[in-house]
């Protein structure tokens, strides 16, 4: 089943959950950036929590449905549109052939995942169907949607006109959509010269940011002893401190090694927050150690297993 990209939006690509184990071949995770609500979306039509899903920023594409389909649309507020009518977010529809689908300007936040029963169709590229940007493959030849493109999914549903499905799901306390967001930090490698200085700062996300790394703006930060740069390796989360002394957190398109000094990293459960943050958002980090990090993950899971069943209990008794 297929779909026509008539505007490709800002940054809109196929994504799923990453790339796992190349990291000594250099080939970083990538996948969604926002993996909760990537896992959500799914969840809301049928498919598996890590299916390939379009991940769209800012402002997204418009879509016409050639043929019928399920979806959901899980991440931060879009101005989302099928054929006039509003398509809420954190719930399924079910989308007729011939439908268009503008997923305008988001409102609060920076990205969103659409889902569609069945997943959307990519080439698998070492175990994965995300775009990699930076390399240039994955996804739609590597690329971001532009006019012109077709999307490919398996299955159609029976569906006459526009439908919501009853039900929704409460996206807190994983996401923050405000101007201001508190993120939960791990000690680091690299001692800095005043302790709590990573902490005590109110940081703004910088312009320069990206699908690699948050840029922050504040007040310049230093090391307790400066040493010389050595690439070791980091991951999603690690928090960087470049020369000009302003930390860089690396996201899921980062690098598997750098040589800038490890300030901290930031907690698993706390990343799809920091996938919200757009340029100008304030952000405060909230010292924890491991043990306060890996409940928090734990009870993430533990809620998105309670969201899936919930959502599989629905639809075990939703009128076919």
């Amino acid at each position: 089943m297929s779909a026509q990209v008539q505007r490709g939006g800002t940054c809109s690509t196929l994504q799923d959950a990453g790339r796992t184990g190349l990291r000594h071949l250099g080939v970083g995770r990538g996948g969604a950036l926002d993996a909760y609500s990537h896992a959500i979306a799914n969840l809301l039509v049928g498919n598996a929590p890590d299916a390939t899903v379009l991940e769209v920023t800012l402002r997204g594409p418009c879509l016409r449905f050639e043929r019928a389909a399920r979806i959901a649309l899980c991440g931060a507020p879009f101005d989302a549109q099928v054929d006039g009518v509003a398509l809420p977010a954190w719930c399924s529809a079910r989308v007729p052939a011939g439908a268009t689908l503008d997923i305008g300007a988001c409102r609060v936040g920076m990205r969103a995942c659409l889902a569609v029963a069945g997943g959307f169709d990519a080439p698998i590229v070492l175990g994965s169907t995300g775009t990699d940007l930076r390399a240039g493959f994955g996804g739609l030849e590597g690329r971001a949607l532009r006019p012109g493109d077709t999307l490919h999914w398996h299955g159609t549903p029976d569906v006459a006109s526009f439908e919501l499905e009853r039900g929704w799901i409460d996206w807190t306390p994983d996401l923050v959509f405000a101007d201001a967001m508190q993120v939960r930090v791990l000690p680091g490698r690299d001692a800095l010269a005043a302790p709590d200085a990573l902490v005590d700062t109110a940081w703004r996300v910088a312009s320069a940011s990206n699908r690699q790394g948050l840029r922050l703006d504040g007040e310049a930060l230093a090391l307790a002893t400066p040493r010389e740069s050595v690439s070791e390796p980091v991951a999603p989360g690690t928090v960087q401190l470049p020369p000009d002394g302003r930390p860089i957190v690396l996201l899921a398109d980062a690098q598997t090694v750098g040589g800038y000094p490890r300030i901290g990293h930031v907690c698993s459960a706390d990343l799809p927050r920091l996938a919200q943050a757009r340029p100008g958002t304030l952000l405060h980090f909230v010292r924890i150690d491991a043990s306060a990090a890996a409940a928090a993950e734990r009870e993430q899971r533990q809620r998105l297993a309670r969201i899936a069943l919930a959502i599989a209990q629905r639809d075990a008794h939703a009128p076919r």
